[in-house]
């Protein structure tokens, strides 16, 4: 087994699943005929453990890791651009949910975050705003009216 970067991921991912897995084993058995919690974290926890397992399979094939090394603070930034932007999105996006709420919160950070990775061309500005309409729009519908999930709904648009 060689061990590079993207098998010392896969493995810590791996891990992580595992333990997350065992744990919703201890979580109460549904009264009444109810949908089981355990439901919803299982759904996501396998899926993503069967791409860690790809993940492991794929840099065990591909061998060693060529990656050049990174001299510098500025070399580390812009390689590293695009995901540090990415988060800072996001912490924006949770900061300004209880002022925007989830679903018009969710609409700017999706059609910002496309905008920067995609470009800011009037075509991409159209394609992205209708990817983050359909996509946050139905999510929320989902969630909120057929799953009777309560969203936070922020001070700007009051749906309750």
């Amino acid at each position: 087994m060689q061990l590079n970067r993207d098998t010392a991921i896969a493995i810590v991912s791996l891990l992580i699943c595992g333990a997350l897995l065992v744990s919703t084993f201890q979580m109460p058995e549904p009264m009444f005929n109810q949908m089981p919690a355990t439901l919803w974290p299982r759904m996501i926890i396998v899926p993503l453990a069967l791409l860690s397992l790809v993940l492991l399979a794929k840099a065990q094939m591909a061998g060693s890791d060529e990656s050049t090394p990174i001299r510098s603070f500025s070399d580390w930034f812009s390689y590293y651009k695009n995901p540090i932007i990415c988060f800072a999105l996001f912490f924006l996006f949770l900061v300004s949910m209880p002022v925007l709420g989830m679903l018009i919160g969710g609409l700017l950070y999706v059609f910002i975050t496309l905008n920067v990775l995609g470009g800011w061309s009037p075509q991409m500005l159209l394609r992205h705003g209708l990817v983050a309409v359909f996509f946050v729009v139905g999510m929320w519908t989902i969630f909120t009216q057929l799953l009777g999930v309560f969203l936070p709904e922020g001070i700007l648009l009051r749906v309750y």
